[in-house]
């Protein structure tokens, strides 16, 4: 657990773009399977909300997952995202 502090005037500021980045990237780490299982649902949430946020590569790849889902499994994704976007 970290217990240091932070020095928040030399801290810099996250680029606007970062939380896509950090988005696109759980959605690879749940379609490759860099978990040692792969969950095209969390995969599909992930990329869905990535190109929410405007990354463009992320609509492919959605797409990609997509068709690999059945119509139970996508709307499962897309109740997922949803949720977090409520949430966050």
């Amino acid at each position: 657990m970290f217990q240091g502090t932070f020095d928040l005037e030399t801290a810099t500021p996250i680029d606007a773009s970062a939380l896509s980045d950090v988005l696109f990237e759980r959605g690879i780490y749940w379609a490759s399977g860099r978990a040692g299982l792969v969950d095209l649902v969390a995969a599909h949430k992930w990329f869905n909300l990535a190109a929410l946020k405007g990354r463009k590569d992320a609509v492919a790849l959605r797409q990609e997952v997509a068709g690999q889902m059945s119509d139970a499994e996508i709307s499962a994704a897309q109740r997922e995202a949803r949720a977090w976007v409520s949430t966050h």
